[in-house]
């Protein structure tokens, strides 16, 4: 310990020594007490909690253009997993008042042109999800299956 004497007063120069705890005290508990102010603080308790919400596929904006769907494409018949599907087929038994005429392939790499349509067994494997109605009015495009290659694509309107 050294004194110094200057003036009136003197005071003490107290060095950081181990026998000497109060030292060490008043340095340590002022950063201890910033540190857990400021943990506190980023944890934001009075913030109000953002509820969360499960993931949901988008729905598309506005009509579905058929012309535009090719691909690996999942046909859904369960009316409990409808809202899950990017739009609503009917399929229909007449060539002539089909939206588009499909050609089912047997490659995936070869269904790149609308109406070639690759069928996946595995839903989450598909580019689209398609739910089947069996009701017209319901759908938002039709499909006729076709045999001839040739003949699929989009009608023209």
């Amino acid at each position: 310990m050294h004194t110094r004497s200057g003036g009136d007063f003197a005071f003490r120069v107290n060095y950081f020594r181990p026998d000497n705890c109060q030292t060490v005290y008043f340095f340590i508990l002022p950063m201890l007490a910033e540190f857990l102010v400021s943990g506190l603080l980023a944890l934001n308790p009075f913030a109000t909690p953002v509820p969360r919400v499960p993931f949901v596929t988008a729905a598309p904006v506005g009509s579905i253009e058929p012309c535009r769907i090719y691909g690996t494409v999942y046909l859904e018949r369960d009316p409990r997993r409808r809202s899950a599907c990017f739009g609503v087929v009917y399929e229909e038994p007449e060539e002539a008042f089909a939206d588009v005429l499909v050609f089912a392939e047997d490659n995936k790499l070869f269904a790149d042109k609308t109406g070639l349509w690759y069928f996946t067994e595995a839903r989450d494997f598909a580019d689209y999800v398609l739910f089947v109605s069996n009701k017209r009015e319901l759908a938002d495009f039709s499909v006729h299956y076709t045999k001839v290659r040739s003949f699929a694509g989009c009608r023209k309107q």
